[in-house]
């Protein structure tokens, strides 16, 4: 599963001709299973590939623009392309294996099922579509026998255009890409009038949650997912901690998904046939998403999305997936998530909340439209192990309280209620009453509460919580005959109005509504008036997130479009640490938005802003679709930082950052190399050892070091410090200083490994004394800190059975940051560097350094 863009290669290229052919090959028994995956084969000459598409909207999408690019191709011309590229491209491309990977971006799941060579084709057969295909609303797939590639233009997009949507979801045909400002109208006024054209029906959600502490199926999931006494119309099935193995840690595939997924659909209630429409999974987090079959045609538009909140935000251990539908005429999103654990950290399950929901985005069908947040969907379901624990009592207490039934009491302790009544999280989201007792911690295998050492109290981990109108709950309960883990499954039965559409009301509003537009076109220009056109934003530091609002009114006679435009010989719209949200929208008459201008500057851009080379400067051009044109201007102050700067300046620099002369400080950092000025210069930079300094002497014993994330304002508090003074001791909890380290070395411009070492890194990993000779022949400032990072790193591991910590852990998190890639990184690669920087941690540098003081 290709989870970002750095996870996807380019192996090979089919080209689009009248050689081309696409054909569906899905049995008659796939086709019988409503949200099964589709089985295509593409041709082209005497190459065959066979794909195997998810069912969901990504794929009709996939299928239209491949449909589309055949056909213009066949009008276009009679005399096919020749491609005179392609002959190039393959030979430095020769042997690189299959084409799957060119399809990977349009969807979470490809699967290669084969790649050969044919025995030859009739003339009459090139460029005919055996099986012209479309992937329905339904997942079903429609077929036609087309004589020529001609002659068959017609039929294709009529296929493409019945087949992109049902009569039940005919509101949103205008968010297609084809449709432009009047059709943004006619959306905007069918969207106001919505209830003239639709009404509602219950269907019942069943939501489920359940830690399984990484065990296998060891029991029927029956008496949880079959305790309705009716089956219910939608599954939503959310795991966490499905496989606590290191690999499941460090790479994407686990046996565990498989035996999991089959045992949900075992103990599915018996009286009705589902389908499984939707699978995602981020390490150990997975969500399954079901559906009654005779209500599979009336699902469309389905995107699965993960976002990792552990260590730096990008590991995996942590985080959420989510699934996003329309259904009917209602747009729906499931959240599962597993945050921050430990008692003390309700802060860092705060933070991971509002993450998610900021990170977390589902891409249009439409791309010219922005993606689409969690927040905006009609109907939100979250469930998980949210983690937030009963606090400021003893077990003891607790367990008297469960005894004795009196859950309101324990509920008063209960910090996820704590949070959302002082309106830290969840905000307009409701939970049902708790009267069930805590869900964890139990002895695996039983009903005893925690006797380990730690003999942790009893919280009530698993909840499920839901966002939007027209819901109510059935039940909400734990299921404690389940005793595979150290938690309990809760469930969750909500029955939900969703909005249908009445296909006769909604063409006569339509055409009502496109009588009036009509009417007012092209009676006046658009035209809006701006809040302000100046904005500047003081004291920018590094990854430290600020926003000015940007309001504009429509003071016109219609409504208005606008979009943040490039400038003259500009790719972008804005410089990368600026972004508009939205940077493209409509606008009704007398209505009004707000966008949002952000500066968020990163390891990308603070190299040019410390060095003075980029300043916060920029002009945003707002344009009105047939209006004219605005120019908004940008300006703010940089605060010069360790972050972002490279070894060698640092260790030029001897007192803060931000106390040197501006002018000076721009003159060190554009100094060549070579350059040193005669002084001698720090033997590694001070802002390293300092945080070095403080882990060594605080967190050597620290349990969970470098895995568990810091919070985002102690970050801010350790940046400050290290780049306006030296105290004594850094602020903020070790995890904190641990994060800051590393993403102190993730900003570095150049690597502690410079790039020119980096393949002959690759070339010697095998040899551990090639390996140490390679670091010998550094430049000595990053020679330095190579072995004091090293050193620092065996520390901890003579410390492993306190801090859990083991060297394939470090290996991984560091090997990346200290051998970083000039390029694109593939699997290989990131397994040589690891080899690398493991001789280090194992064996040490020939002259074995301590950590210096």
């Amino acid at each position: 599963m290709a989870i970002t863009a750095d996870d996807v290669a380019l192996e090979d290229i089919i080209p689009i001709s009248t050689d081309f052919a696409v054909v569906e090959v899905s049995s008659p028994e796939e086709l019988a299973v409503v949200g099964a995956d589709t089985r295509i084969r593409i041709s082209f000459l005497e190459y065959e590939v066979e794909l195997r598409l998810p069912f969901g909207s990504q794929t009709r999408l996939f299928l239209s623009e491949v449909n589309r690019a055949w056909s213009d191709v066949c009008k276009a011309s009679s005399q096919a392309p020749k491609f005179e590229w392609l002959d190039k491209y393959q030979k430095n491309t020769k042997g690189t294996g299959s084409v799957t990977q060119a399809f990977a971006p349009i969807g979470s799941k490809i699967t290669r099922l084969s790649l050969r060579r044919k025995s030859g084709k009739t003339s009459d057969q090139k460029g005919a579509v055996e099986k012209d295909i479309a992937s329905s609303s339904n997942g079903d797939l429609q077929k036609s026998k087309t004589p020529s590639s001609q002659e068959s233009r017609e039929d294709r997009d009529d296929l493409v255009r019945s087949s992109s949507h049902t009569a039940s979801n005919k509101a949103q045909i205008l968010a297609m890409p084809q449709f432009g400002l009047r059709d943004n109208l006619i959306r905007c006024e069918l969207l106001k009038n919505e209830e003239l054209y639709t009404y509602r029906e219950d269907f019942s959600f069943f939501l489920g949650t359940y830690n399984v502490n990484g065990q296998t199926p060891k029991e029927s999931l029956g008496p949880w997912l079959s305790s309705t006494v009716d089956p219910p119309d939608i599954y939503c099935v959310g795991f966490q901690e499905l496989d606590l193995s290191k690999e499941a840690f460090f790479f994407s595939d686990t046996p565990k998904e498989l035996e999991w997924t089959k045992a949900v659909g075992e103990g599915l209630h018996p009286e009705a046939k589902y389908a499984l429409v939707k699978l995602v999974r981020l390490v150990g987090i997975m969500l399954l998403f079901y559906i009654k079959k005779e209500h599979a045609e009336f699902i469309s538009d389905i995107e699965a999305e993960t976002v990792g909140t552990g260590i730096m935000g990008r590991m995996g251990n942590k985080g959420a997936v989510a699934i996003r539908f329309h259904f009917h005429n209602s747009d729906i999103c499931v959240v599962n998530c597993h945050l921050a654990a430990h008692t003390e950290e309700y802060e860092r399950r705060n933070q991971d909340f509002k993450d998610i929901c900021s990170r977390l985005q589902f891409r249009q069908l439409d791309p010219n439209q922005p993606p689409l947040t969690i927040m905006k969907h009609d109907v939100i379901m979250w469930i998980g192990d949210l983690n937030y624990r009963i606090s400021e009592v003893d077990a003891d207490y607790v367990k008297d309280l469960i005894s004795k039934k009196d859950f309101e009491t324990l509920h008063n302790l209960d910090q996820l209620k704590v949070q959302i009544d002082e309106k830290a999280v969840f905000v307009g989201f409701k939970e049902g009453e708790i009267n069930f007792q805590p869900t964890y911690k139990y002895d695996t295998g039983s009903d005893l509460w925690d006797t380990s050492e730690k003999c942790r109290v009893p919280a009530w981990c698993d909840r499920i919580l839901w966002k939007g109108k027209n819901i109510k709950q059935k039940h909400y309960k734990s299921h404690m005959a389940l005793k595979t883990s150290d938690h309990k499954p809760v469930s969750s039965l909500l029955v939900i109005g969703i909005k249908r559409v009445n296909a006769e009301a909604y063409k006569k509003t339509f055409e009502e509504i496109v009588r009036n537009i009509d009417k007012m076109e092209n009676e006046c220009i658009p035209s809006v008036t701006l809040s302000k056109r100046e904005f500047h934003f003081k004291d920018v530091k590094f990854m430290q997130h600020q926003a000015e609002t940007l309001s504009l009114f429509n003071d016109g006679q219609v409504p208005c479009q606008f979009e943040f435009i490039q400038k003259p010989n500009e790719t972008t719209y804005c410089k990368p640490w600026l972004t508009a949200n939205p940077p493209k929208g409509f606008i009704a008459q007398g209505g009004s938005v707000e966008i949002d201008l952000e500066v968020f500057v990163n390891r990308t851009t603070a190299p040019e802003l410390n060095s003075g080379k980029e300043q916060i400067e920029d002009i945003l051009v707002l344009h009105l679709e047939r209006g004219k044109d605005f120019f908004i201007s940008v300006t703010g102050n940089y605060m010069p930082s360790c972050y972002g700067t490279s070894i060698r300046s640092l260790c030029q620099i001897r007192e803060p950052i931000q106390d040197m002369p501006q002018d000076a400080l721009y003159n060190m950092l554009t100094m060549p190399e070579t350059d040193t000025c005669g002084e001698k210069i720090l033997d590694i930079p001070k802002e390293l050892w300092m945080m070095v300094d403080h882990l060594f002497r605080n967190a050597i014993k620290q349990e969970d070091i470098f895995q568990q994330p810091g919070l985002r304002s102690e970050f801010s508090d350790i940046r400050d410090c290290l780049d306006t003074g030296m105290p004594d001791s850094l602020p903020g909890s070790n995890h904190s200083v641990a994060e800051a380290l590393l993403l102190f070395l993730d900003a570095l411009p150049e690597p502690v490994v410079p790039y020119s070492f980096y393949q002959q890194c690759l070339e010697c990993c095998t040899s551990a004394s090639l390996c140490v000779k390679v670091i010998s022949m550094l430049p000595q400032c990053h020679q330095n800190v190579f072995n004091y990072i090293a050193a620092f790193l065996r520390e901890l591991l003579k410390n492993s059975a306190q801090n859990r910590l083991e060297v394939n852990i470090l290996t991984t998190i560091f090997a990346s940051l200290i051998l970083r890639s000039p390029t694109k990184q593939d699997l290989t690669e990131k397994r040589k560097t690891q080899e690398f920087f493991h001789h280090f941690l194992v064996h040490g540098s020939s002259d074995r350094e301590a950590v210096p003081s």
